[in-house]
């Protein structure tokens, strides 16, 4: 059943916040969601890991997304109606839909797909014109070039089109590196934009060879920042790169540069905007990770704002934190163009005096397609979509991947491994990217490869023993809980198929995982081998891309037939409000 517009202006709510007064305004009344007050001198608009989703999707939010020690019950780790409280959020409306899981199946007949370019070129012209070119601006937080099939075979330059049409100014990156050096650097040349990254440097070696990079004497590899006069005054908008490029993925990509949070140039480079540059404002477009945001704002001052991504956290306000120069926000602005976020600015004697940001969920039932991005769209589609459109099944429960340690999704990636590359057990990386298909909703190609379109995608089986797989499932989960943000990299836990576990988030490193057992019941023997089935490896591999296993699995029927799931016990994390079951 499609919802009509007046529902939708009924149930759907708008966050605000002011420095001065943080609050969300309920909406119920307002004559368009849209429609949004003018305030302040400068308009900032910020999308961040739409990962190449061009059209509208589906996205399911976690019902698990725990937080522990100081982070726990805090944003960004809130699911559900713990979210929804926090935030003001009444259960039926269309926000709860677009920020949370909850009874996400039932709101999705309601309310529809989110995103699609179309119509966030609608949403960005509108609020663009409301305040003039000259005065606003629109950044991309990264991941802006892969996630689909489509993406991955023109290796971004589909993105690099859409961009431009688009109007994105200044952008950061994550992904993007995935496609290697020569790729960026030409996807960067048809960009009409600003690629931005203060943390990205020359390894000494590369250094020493005269290798390519924006500042020579001080190895950075590009520009740091650019600075745009908006409602006359100079705001700097400072890039940072996801810190672990060359860990989370294959090093061959970036052999020359080294990246990492980069604490001391970022204050130094502030410290410069500010004094030197005299700039009235300094926003931080990242891809840190929100958890990583929060500690980075508290150890360096002079930032405004900063812009987050990575996380894939649809976060409705600010979270304010003080540190030695005063009080920076940061956001987290979701995923797959769910939606944009808009950061309006009271710039006043070199300095911002009050702030207004609301996270704007994009609905495609409300907002009519861009002409002109809608052409562009069906042209860069059009060589492929012949190709991607054969049904190869359709399934009978939801599938969503987004939740710290499994989901529907993986289960099938995992048990497609297991079945077609003859495997005990299943290892699957823990993507936040991928999108969510409806119960009864045929699957075509380009849907699975929307789950698994990545530049090293082959699949691999070896033996392992049971310590080795423990260790694996340790390290990873490790990276999720460790108290100190600057050691986790994002992503969920790594998807398991074939065995069941107990985790504790809260115990040490090495202590978490317990209890590990095949199907069945078998313990897991430490010095037992294994066959372990994976893709994804950041070594090199030889077997067949992941998407073509899966789909032979799934054009075989047998996925009606055969049990999806993995037995994750959960303890020491009773009540934690990022937690929904």
């Amino acid at each position: 059943m499609a919802i009509r517009r007046r529902d939708f202006l009924k149930t759907a709510g708008l966050a605000a916040v002011s420095l001065s007064l943080p609050r969300l305004a309920s909406g119920t009344e307002t004559a368009s969601i849209y429609e949004l007050e003018r305030f302040g001198n400068a308009r900032i608009l910020h999308i961040t890991d739409a990962h190449a989703q061009l059209n509208p999707v589906y996205f399911r939010e976690p019902s698990v997304n725990i937080g522990i020690g100081d982070m726990a019950g805090r944003p960004p780790h809130l699911v559900g109606r713990a979210f929804l409280e926090r935030f003001g959020i009444r259960p039926d409306s269309a926000d709860a839909y677009a920020f949370t899981c909850f009874e996400f199946e039932r709101s999705a007949g309601r309310f529809g797909k989110l995103g699609g370019f179309a119509h966030l070129k609608t949403l960005v012209d509108r609020l663009r014109g409301e305040v003039g070119e000259k005065d606003s601006v629109l950044v991309d937080g990264g991941d802006l070039w892969q996630g689909t099939g489509l993406a991955n075979v023109m290796q971004g330059r589909d993105m690099v089109e859409v961009a431009n049409l688009l109007g994105i100014e200044a952008m950061t990156g994550h992904w993007e590196f995935t496609y290697g050096e020569q790729v960026l650097r030409d996807n960067l040349e048809r960009f009409n934009g600003e690629f931005l990254a203060q943390n990205v440097f020359l390894t000494e070696e590369a250094a020493f060879n005269d290798a390519r990079a924006f500042d020579p004497p001080t190895g950075r590899v590009f520009k740091p920042s650019f600075i745009k006069e908006l409602g006359g005054h100079r705001v700097a908008i400072v890039g940072q790169a996801f810190p672990y490029v060359p860990i989370a993925h294959p090093r061959r990509f970036t052999p020359d540069w080294t990246f990492g949070i980069r604490e001391e140039e970022l204050q130094k480079h502030v410290d410069a905007l500010r004094g030197t540059d005299k700039v009235d404002a300094v926003i931080l477009l990242s891809h840190n990770g929100m958890d990583v945001d929060l500690k980075l704002a508290s150890r360096v001052s002079g930032i405004d704002v900063i812009l987050g991504g990575h996380t894939h956290d649809a976060v409705p306000q600010p979270v304010p934190v003080k540190n030695a120069g005063g009080t920076t926000l940061v956001t987290n602005a979701g995923s797959n163009g769910k939606f944009l976020g808009v950061i309006d600015l009271a710039l006043d004697k070199g300095k911002v005096s009050d702030v207004r940001y609301r996270l704007l969920p994009v609905y495609s039932e409300l907002l009519k397609p861009d002409p002109a991005m809608a052409e562009l769209i069906g042209r860069v589609r059009a060589p492929h979509v012949a190709d991607w459109s054969e049904k190869i099944a359709t399934p009978d429960r939801l599938l969503y991947r987004r939740g710290n340690f499994t989901g529907p999704m993986d289960e099938l990636i995992c048990t497609a491994l297991r079945t077609e590359l003859d495997a005990e057990i299943a290892l699957s990386p823990g993507f936040r990217w991928g999108v969510t298909a409806l119960s009864g909703q045929a699957l075509t190609m380009e849907d699975l490869l929307a789950e698994t379109a990545i530049t090293y995608p082959e699949t691999y089986v070896q033996e392992m023993t049971g310590a080795e797989i423990k260790t694996v499932l340790e390290d990873v989960c490790d990276n999720l809980f460790n108290g100190d943000p600057y050691y986790q990299q994002g992503g969920d836990m790594v998807r398991a198929g074939g065995l069941s576990y107990t985790c504790t988030p809260t115990d040490a490193i090495g202590s978490r995982i317990s209890e590990l057992k095949l199907d069945g019941g078998k313990a897991i023997n430490a010095s037992h081998r294994y066959k372990v089935a994976g893709w994804a490896s950041v070594n090199g591999r030889q077997g067949a891309p992941v998407w073509e296993v899966v789909g032979k699995y799934l054009r075989s029927g047998r996925m009606l037939q055969e049990r999806l799931g993995t037995g994750i016990a959960l303890k020491g994390v009773e009540g934690n409000p990022g937690n929904s079951g």
